[in-house]
Formats: C-alpha cells, structure tokens, sequence
C-alpha cells in the first residue's frame, strides 16, 4: 500500500507545473495589466517568453510557503534572485522584483491559501495545505 502523496514527496518540478495549471483553470488568481512587459528583476535584459509564468511564479511561491513557514517578501527576493552580468565588470548577485512577489503573495492571500504569521512572514492555511496536497495526490509519474 502506497502512502498519501503530500508535496513534501513529490517531484518539485511536476508539482510546480500541476498546480500552475490548477491556478489557471481555477480563474480566481486575476493577471495585473503588466505581466506581458515587466522583468522579473534587474538583473534580466528581457521580460518572460513563456505567458504563463506569473502562474508557475505563483504556484512555486505557494510550494515554498508550505515547506518553510514565515517566508516573506525579502526572502523570496533572495531566492528568485541571481547572476547580475555587468558587462565587462564582473558579475554579481542581484535580488529579484519585490513588487511580482508581494502582488503573488497578495493573490494567494485573497484566494485563502496563505495567511499573515503572526512571528513575520506568511504561512499555509488549512484549506491551502489541504488544495496542495491534492494537487500533490493527482501526479501520475510514468
């Protein structure tokens, strides 16, 4: 007998791309105006090719709630950050938009899956841990 399947068990990428496409079936996570333009930080030349990154964007940040409570904005700058290349001069790295991960943050909130930590941060509500893990439960790996 196979235990339950949580998203603690499975592939982080094939959970990622599952629930980004219950986000977007689901309709409740409304598009800003500025998604097809903006960069996701400073340090890309060009916006997203793929259209549906703000969804994969949302569902790797609600993954990432889950399995580390009282994550906020500045921690999800530091992690969706990278390799700034300045050119001639040598490369740094450079934090990720601020504004993408609070409208994301914001999103979720309205639509229940994560909530305010009193400590800091935000953390996983009920009903959101419960809508992951059955996303989690639906994964069929070949």
């Amino acid at each position: 007998m196979e235990a339950a399947r949580t998203v603690k068990n499975v592939s982080p990428h094939e959970f990622v791309k599952a629930y980004a496409a219950h986000l977007k079936r689901s309709g409740k996570i409304e598009l800003p105006h500025w998604t097809d333009i903006v960069k996701t930080g400073k340090l890309k030349e060009l916006a997203p090719y793929d259209p549906d990154w703000y969804y994969i964007r949302a569902a790797s940040m609600a993954r990432k709630v889950y399995l580390r409570q009282g994550i906020g904005v500045g921690g999800f700058r530091k992690i969706y950050g990278g390799r700034k290349r300045n050119g001639s001069r040598p490369p740094h790295f450079c934090k990720s938009s601020g504004a993408i991960a609070r409208h994301i943050l914001q999103q979720l909130e309205s639509m229940g899956i994560i909530d305010l930590d009193l400590k800091g941060g935000r953390k996983i509500t009920s009903n959101g841990q419960r809508d992951l893990d059955q996303v989690a439960g639906r994964i069929v790996y070949p």
